[in-house]
């Protein structure tokens, strides 16, 4: 989280494409990039002309080491109409900026910090510098459930302030959120009707694209049981994917599994799931947090609604179904054979 915004000035190393390289994409050079975003998924670079930063137009998509053109088309975000069709003229003062640093200032366009810091979850820290104490600053893990999973919603939802213009400007983060304060006042998801496809949710309300994993958690009974982010995730970082506690399925488990009344409701995991120990099939993430959610054209995050996609789902609502993203081969018909033949599922369940 902390070093998701770097300057290659200070950090030559940041910028991970060799821009020495021709690509038609690539009209900047190293000595264009004042900032550089992320270096998981995708790179994204931005340059400086006067006190504001610009996207430049094209980002690097790690996994697949290979240039992909960035501009936010007219109808893939609720601000995109409203700004010029023009890298050039979307400042990311307004759209990106109040998420990666701390105290983006619209006004004067200054921060306290770039980066995700340590105000950005903890709120203010001035007062906890001169005293170090339990009670000069906000600790999210002992927040009640809703307000410490706002801490990481802020920034992974797609949604828009209460009011827009702010001072003159459509901003797409919540203006003036700390973590003394409640985010519902500084910040609304994005609304979904049942039953329609929207440029951010599936038919069923399922996110489709990346940065949504507020919008899904908050429909799930994980979090109306009073699960958080952290219930799962540690935001200062871990040696397992996604920053988890735990290897996933290690994860899922301390909760559920066979015997427990959270389910599943089977004598070991291998019948719940139908697939062999120790094979993907096997993960509880496989069916329960698909990877179905874009990033980049050839990458995606996974779901964090925790239900489970049927193939009647698919069939209705076009939503992608585990089970033939992972069977390429196969298809919906298929899988509702296969599912139909499992004895200990639902037959009223699947048809849903």
């Amino acid at each position: 989280m902390a070093n998701v915004v770097r300057d290659p000035a200070q950090d030559p190393e940041a910028i991970l494409p060799d821009l020495s390289k021709a690509n038609p994409l690539v009209t900047f050079t190293k000595q264009d990039i004042a900032f550089v975003y992320g270096s998981k998924w995708k790179q994204r670079y931005f340059t400086k002309v006067g006190d504001d930063y610009f996207p430049l137009p094209a980002q690097w998509d790690v996994a697949h080491s290979k240039w992909l053109p960035y501009f936010v088309k007219s109808g893939t975000d609720w601000w995109s109409g409203l700004y010029p069709a023009d890298n050039m003229k979307r400042p990311t003062g307004p759209l990106c900026d109040g998420c990666h640093s701390v105290n983006y200032n619209l006004r004067t366009r200054t921060v306290t910090e770039w980066n995700v810091g340590c105000e950005r979850c903890h709120g203010p820290g001035s007062v906890h510098v001169k005293s170090p104490a339990r009670d000069t600053i906000v600790n999210p893990g002992r927040l009640d459930p809703v307000r410490a999973s706002d801490t990481c919603i802020q920034c992974h939802s797609q949604g828009r302030p209460p009011r827009d213009p702010i001072e003159g400007q459509h901003v797409d983060w919540p203006v003036g959120f700390n973590m003394r304060n409640h985010l519902s006042d500084f910040w609304q998801l994005e609304e979904h009707r049942l039953g329609e496809t929207s440029f951010t949710h599936f038919a069923d309300g399922t996110a489709h694209k990346n940065r949504m994993q507020g919008n899904d958690f908050v429909q799930s009974a994980m979090y109306t049981h009073g699960v958080t982010c952290f219930s799962c995730h540690d935001p200062h970082g871990t040696s397992y994917d996604a920053d988890l506690l735990r290897p996933p399925s290690e994860m899922c488990l301390q909760c559920h599994g066979p015997g427990s009344p959270n389910g599943p409701h089977a004598a070991s995991i291998t019948e719940h799931t139908h697939h062999k120990a120790g094979s993907e099939g096997n993960e509880c993430v496989a069916c329960h947090m698909p990877r179905i959610e874009q990033t980049t054209p050839d990458d995606f995050v996974r779901s964090h609604t925790f239900r489970f996609i049927t193939p009647a789902m698919t069939e209705r609502s076009k939503i992608p179904s585990p089970c033939t993203s992972c069977h390429t081969e196969k298809t919906i018909t298929w899988a509702t054979q296969t599912l139909e033949g499992w004895s200990e599922r639902s037959p009223w369940r699947m048809r849903e």
